[in-house]
C-alpha cells in the first residue's frame, strides 16, 4: 500500500486538524479565510461521516494530527469519459494524432477486439486508477453502434453494480446522428432506458467530421429528442468538436429544447467551434443555452491534443470552448477527463487532479481560481444528480482527498503523488495498477 504524506488516524471518532478547504467546496461554513480563498478548519469524523467543520484549533488534539494547513478536497466527479475505449493505444495507436485518425483506428479496434472480456479488463483497470486517485463518480460514454450496444450496455450494468459504494457509475450512448434513426434508434433508446443511462449522439453523420451543420440535422435532432422524451431520458451530446466556425449545432440544440419544452437535462460536451465564432454569435448561443438549461462540459486535454493538428505545423489554438463566458451566462460548466491512452488522446491516467491542473493552465481559470474548483467536484456531481458528492458538509460521507499543498499555488505547481484518499473515514490503498496487467489484452 502506497503511503501518503501522513498517516490518517484510525478509529470511529477521528479528526483532520488545521487543514485548508477551498471555501467554494464548503458552502455555508464560517471560518477564517486565506487570501486565496481557503477556509482554515478542523474536520471531525465519526463513523465514516463528517461530524463537523469548525474553525481550526477547535477539535481536541487527541482526535487527530495537526496537518499544518494541508489542503482537503472532496472526492472528484468525472462527467465525461470513454472507459470502453481506454488503454487500447498499444495495439491501436493513432500515428498522425488527428481526429479522423482517431475515429478510424477506434472503429477498427472495436470491430476486431471489443468482446465482453476485452472491455471488462480495460474498464476495471481504468476504475482502479480513478479510485486510487480519489474519483468517486464517473459518467462514461459507450460506443453504441449495433451490435456493440448489446455487448457494452449489459456489461456496464454488471460493472456498475460491482463498483457501487466505491465509484458511482453512469453511462451515455455515443453514436452518429444518422445511426439513431429508425428501428436501431428505438432499440438503443429502449436498451438505455432498461439499463439506466443517458441518450447521447455526436452532432455529425457517420463517416463525417464535425465541420458545418450536417444535412437534415434538425430532423435527426428531433428524433433524438423524441426518443428521450418518450422514455424520460436525459441527453448527453458530443457537440461541434472542431475549429470550423460554421459548425453551429449547439444553438440549434438549445432552440429545440426550448421549442419542445424538454423536461430532461441536456449536457453538451466539447463545443469547440464556439470559441472561434464572432462574439455576437457566442452571446446569442449562450443566452439560448442558459434559457434551455443546457449544461456544458469541456475536455481541455483531449481537445488541445486533437484540435489544430497538422503535420509539422505548430497548432494555433487551444481547442477549448468559452468556459468563462459560459459560466458568466449562467450555465453550469464542468471539465472532464475524456479519453485515456486511446487514439483520441495518447496520454492520461484517470486523474481528475491532472484534469483540473491542466484545465487551469489551458483555459486560464486562475487569478482568482474562486469557484472553478467546483468544475471537477460539485458541478459535475450536480449535473449527475449526486448532490451529496463534490462538497464538504456536516453529515456527508467522509470521502476526502488530502494534499500536502497548503495553497492553490502549491497544489497547481507540483504533482500531488503523495495525496491521501479517504473513503468513509478510512484511508484507502492508493497504489496504481501496473500497466503490465494489460499486456495480455493490448500488448506490451
Amino acid at each position: 500500500m502506497r503511503k501518503g504524506f501522513f498517516a490518517p488516524p484510525a478509529g470511529e471518532r477521528t479528526a483532520l486538524r488545521h487543514v485548508r478547504v477551498p471555501a467554494a467546496l464548503a458552502p455555508g461554513v464560517a471560518a477564517p479565510t486565506t487570501a486565496d480563498g481557503h477556509l482554515d478548519l478542523d474536520i471531525a469524523i465519526e463513523s465514516g461521516r463528517i461530524a463537523a467543520l469548525v474553525p481550526a484549533g477547535t477539535v481536541d488534539a487527541a482526535r487527530g494530527p495537526d496537518l499544518r494547513q494541508a489542503s482537503v478536497w472532496p472526492t472528484f466527479a468525472d462527467l465525461h469519459t470513454h472507459l470502453d475505449k481506454g488503454h487500447i493505444w498499444p495495439r491501436s495507436p493513432n500515428p498522425d494524432g488527428t481526429f479522423y485518425g482517431a475515429v478510424t483506428n477506434v472503429a477498427s479496434d472495436r470491430k476486431r477486439y471489443w468482446n465482453a472480456g476485452d472491455i471488462e479488463a480495460r474498464f476495471e483497470f481504468a476504475l482502479r486508477c480513478a479510485y486510487a486517485h480519489g474519483v468517486s463518480a464517473i459518467r462514461t460514454h459507450l460506443d453504441s453502434f449495433s451490435p456493440q450496444a448489446q455487448i457494452s450496455w449489459p456489461l456496464f450494468a454488471k460493472i456498475r453494480d460491482r463498483w457501487a459504494g466505491r465509484v458511482a457509475l453512469q453511462a451515455s450512448s455515443i453514436v452518429a446522428m444518422d445511426a439513431i434513426a429508425g428501428d436501431e434508434g428505438i432499440a438503443l433508446a429502449d436498451l438505455i432506458a432498461t439499463v439506466g443511462g443517458q441518450l447521447g449522439v455526436v452532432t455529425r453523420l457517420t463517416g463525417q467530421d464535425h465541420e458545418g451543420v450536417p444535412a437534415n440535422f434538425d430532423e435527426y435532432l428531433e428524433t433524438v429528442f423524441k426518443l428521450a422524451e418518450e422514455r424520460g431520458l436525459d441527453l448527453d451530446l458530443h457537440v461541434d468538436e472542431t475549429g470550423d466556425a460554421s459548425a453551429r449545432t449547439l444553438i440549434r440544440i438549445a432552440r429545440m429544447a426550448l421549442e419542445r419544452g424538454f423536461k430532461g437535462n441536456v449536457l453538451a460536451g466539447h463545443c469547440c467551434s464556439l470559441a472561434v465564432q464572432p462574439d455576437e454569435a457566442i452571446a446569442e448561443t449562450l443566452k439560448l443555452c442558459a434559457e434551455a438549461r443546457v449544461d456544458l462540459v469541456s475536455l481541455p486535454m483531449c481537445n488541445m491534443y486533437l484540435q489544430g493538428r497538422e503535420p509539422a505545423r505548430t497548432p494555433r489554438w487551444r481547442g477549448v470552448t468559452v468556459l468563462h463566458e459560459a459560466r458568466a451566462a449562467g450555465l453550469r460548466v464542468a471539465v472532464g477527463g475524456d479519453n485515456v491512452r486511446d487514439p483520441f488522446y495518447a496520454y492520461g491516467d484517470h486523474d481528475m487532479v491532472e484534469t483540473f491542473v491542466q484545465s487551469v493552465r489551458i483555459a486560464q481559470l486562475d487569478h482568482p481560481l474562486g469557484d472553478w474548483v467546483k468544475a471537477v467536484t460539485a458541478t459535475p456531481a450536480d449535473i449527475m444528480k449526486l448532490p451529496a458528492m463534490g462538497r464538504l458538509a456536516a453529515g456527508a460521507p467522509a470521502d476526502l482527498v488530502v494534499f500536502g499543498a497548503r495553497s492553490f499555488s502549491e497544489l497547481l505547481s507540483r504533482h500531488q503523488s503523495d495525496r491521501v484518499v479517504i473513503r468513509d473515514g478510512k484511508a484507502i490503498d492508493t497504489a496504481l495498477p501496473d500497466y503490465r496487467e494489460l499486456d495480455a489484452i493490448v500488448g506490451a
